[in-house]
């Protein structure tokens, strides 16, 4: 009975999800608007969020199993440091290697035009660009990043983990959220404009590692917060620092930086073994 009770709610939540999003992937598919106009991208990632109220609605489930606690402040502070600690890891390994250039002239120019910092040295351009994106930045990452966390990790990756276990379960939630950002790899120019066929194996291991990390989170801590957190995180350093700090280095660089090229995954998978290895503490 349990099990069908988790099955119906599985299944409600992810058609409602399906539906909620295309409202939003029609628009980013079709009109390909500018990456500025975020109240696409915005709906999109809260379509979970709103799915899975709805589910808590329909199915008389309680609120309160989403985890709004928010948990020990160790696991929100993980949650915090762990994507800066792979994504300085992977692009500390491209800039020494030659892949791609640290802070070059065009990405100080643009961090200058950003800050309005026009007559700054470099080196505070840098540092003044990273620690406004590290806090001010964060809170705006979190402000979309929980759309999709209270969705994937609030609702459905306790759900999941109930039916088939810890492991089995970050591979099926790992599966569910990667195809859902299929149409826009696809069809809506999220790639970092590399190959489909490079964007997306690196994508899929890079969300199977990110899978893990946030559900072992969630189910130790109890709370959707260190979930959010870790997303909001990984976006930012990812997306607003670090590849925006890199320089090309020839064609390879689109190919090993970003969510797309292959330095990212490998430091996520370094991590994630971690979190694997302790895997009983939340089985």
């Amino acid at each position: 009975m349990e099990k069908s009770r988790l099955s119906g709610d599985i299944a409600l939540f992810l058609a409602l999800t399906l539906g909620l999003s295309c409202i939003f992937y029609v628009p980013l598919v079709t009109l390909q608007p500018s990456p500025a106009f975020m109240p696409y991208v915005t709906g999109l990632m809260w379509s979970p969020a709103i799915a899975a109220l709805l589910t808590v609605r329909f199915r008389r489930l309680d609120l309160a199993s989403l985890g709004w606690g928010w948990g020990e402040h160790r696991w929100n502070l993980t949650a915090y440091l762990v994507p800066l600690g792979y994504a300085g890891l992977a692009y500390a390994a491209v800039w020494i290697f030659g892949l791609g250039g640290f802070a070059d002239a065009e990405n100080i120019k643009q961090a200058r035009t950003f800050l309005g910092w026009n007559d700054a040295h470099p080196a505070l351009v840098v540092i003044g660009y990273a620690l406004l994106m590290a806090t001010a930045g964060m809170a705006i990452s979190l402000a979309t990043a929980l759309g999709e966390e209270i969705g994937w990790r609030g609702f459905l990756a306790p759900r999941v983990a109930k039916l088939a276990g810890f492991m089995p379960s970050v591979f099926i939630v790992a599966v569910i959220w990667g195809t859902w950002h299929m149409p826009l790899i696809l069809l809506g120019g999220y790639n970092a404009k590399t190959e489909w066929w490079v964007a997306i194996p690196c994508f899929m291991v890079l969300v199977l590692g990110v899978s893990l990390i946030a559900a072992w989170l969630r189910l130790k801590s109890g709370s959707l917060w260190p979930a959010a957190i870790l997303h909001a995180s990984h976006n930012l350093f990812i997306q607003r620092v670090f590849t925006p700090l890199t320089g090309p280095r020839g064609e390879v660089t689109p190919y090993v930086i970003d969510e797309f090229g292959i330095a990212v995954p490998i430091a996520i998978l370094i991590f994630a073994v971690w979190f694997w290895k302790r895997r009983a503490e939340v089985a």
